[in-house]
């Protein structure tokens, strides 16, 4: 007991000595390191700072005048009378809906974004008003598919509207399906630029078409509702992946110009509701040239005439005319309303007879030039006895001047008269 008293005394005083040598070597660490605690401290907060500035601004918050569905990855900004693109439209975005507003123009780089809409594959602008859509104005959106201008009144479209990077025309354009139906001019100003009102819609579009090789991988073009009256050559020439055209309910007079020799992929073409009134033969040859295309001719005036005979023969034998027995004539009018696949060739011949509209027009001409050649004559009646006074007077004009010549004849003829003319003076 005595000795373990006294060791207990010096085991305290040593654990005490331990403890104070602790706290001076904390105190001496803690005075000797204050510059770097403190720069790591800051190191940290740059970093945090870097790291919240490097994430994506707005990446999954929806513009206030658009509805957002991050799941469907779908937004809609529906009749917000919008002048311009939202510029805060969420990167995960696939679809996208402008149609309703008030946009007037896409200018170069419209939807360029940071971060950019990388995901963005379907865009919807039918109905904004859309006046001018410039060079570029789709660049930036390297998975855009489908691109909907729809119900636009177009003034301008860009030849390089839907290139790529920085407009050039040698970069192709993602679109696999353009819809361009109902396309209208609108009325012309007194400050457009002539060449602009020169250009109809059918040049304008087919330009923009026709671009370079841009929309060599479009599958899917529709054209509807456009009142073209024709389309110019070569307007599907760098169209040769195209699967899918639609034409119908224009007022399409003649395929002539219309070449569909590289549409070798061509599955449907529809051309219901024009102004065809025959196809010639080197069109029927285009279409039968094409492998798997179903071709589409429902209601057109199909004239029933001489110029038929080919055309009639060629729907007996192809199997390429959806419906071809749904197909009558609408002219003249005895063969009105009969198949065309059966028509008998001999009754098919070009006799002089015009339609009902073309009849009473001439009608009405031949009524004005009677009225005309009667108010004439009866101005000449009215004037008759003035006509006869005045031609009295033209006859004994021309009788004066007549005797004048043959007095001078009859002097010149006779040489006795000849020397007393002569020698008058004597």
């Amino acid at each position: 007991m005595p000795g373990g008293c006294s060791r207990g005394p010096a085991t305290g005083g040593g654990r005490l000595r331990l403890a104070r040598l602790a706290l001076v070597l904390l105190g001496w660490v803690s005075s000797s390191f204050p510059t770097s605690s403190a720069t790591s401290s800051n190191a940290s907060a740059s970093f945090l700072a870097s790291a919240a500035s490097a994430q994506p601004p707005l990446s999954s918050q929806c513009p206030a005048t658009c509805e957002c569905s991050e799941a469907a990855r779908t937004v809609k900004c529906v009749n917000r009378n919008l002048t311009e693109v939202p510029a805060d439209l969420p990167s995960y975005v696939r679809t996208l809906f402008l149609t309703g507003n008030l946009l007037a123009e896409l200018p170069a780089g419209a939807f360029s974004r940071r971060p950019p809409l990388t995901e963005l594959a379907a865009l919807n602008l039918s109905g904004s008003r859309l006046a001018e859509v410039h060079a570029g104005a789709f660049e930036d959106l390297p998975s855009l598919r489908q691109l909907d201008l729809s119900h636009n009144p177009l003034l301008h479209l860009s030849p390089f509207a839907f290139s790529g990077i920085n407009g050039s025309a040698s970069t192709p354009s993602p679109l696999m399906e353009l819809i361009l139906n109902h396309v209208e001019r609108p009325a012309q100003d007194q400050d457009q630029d002539q060449n602009e009102k020169n250009q109809s819609v059918e040049v304008m579009v087919a330009s923009a078409l026709r671009a370079g090789h841009t929309l060599r991988g479009l599958r899917h073009l529709e054209l509807a509702s456009n009142h073209f009256l024709y389309l110019p050559r070569d307007t599907l020439s760098q169209l040769s992946g195209l699967r899918h055209l639609d034409l119908r309910n224009n007022s399409l007079v003649s395929l002539t110009y219309l070449s569909f020799r590289n549409l070798t992929h061509l599955e449907s073409l529809h051309l219901e509701d024009n102004a065809l009134k025959v196809l010639h033969n080197g069109t029927l040859a285009e279409l039968q040239g094409l492998g798997h295309v179903k071709v589409f001719l429902d209601n057109n005036p199909w004239v029933c005439d001489c110029h038929m005979v080919d055309m009639v023969t060629w729907l007996k034998e192809t199997e390429i005319v959806e419906g071809k027995t749904r197909l009558t004539c609408a002219f003249p009018e005895k063969m009105r309303n009969q198949i065309l696949v059966e028509l008998n060739i001999s009754s098919l011949d070009c006799d002089p007879v015009l339609p009902p509209s073309l009849q009473t027009s001439y009608v009405f001409l031949g009524i004005v030039l009677a009225l005309i050649g009667a108010i004439f004559l009866l101005v000449l009646y009215l004037n008759r006895k003035g006509i006869k006074k005045w031609m009295h007077n033209i006859r004994d004009a021309c009788r004066d001047h007549m005797e004048g010549y043959h007095y001078r004849y009859e002097i010149n003829a006779d040489p006795r008269l000849t020397n007393l003319s002569s020698n008058s003076d004597v």
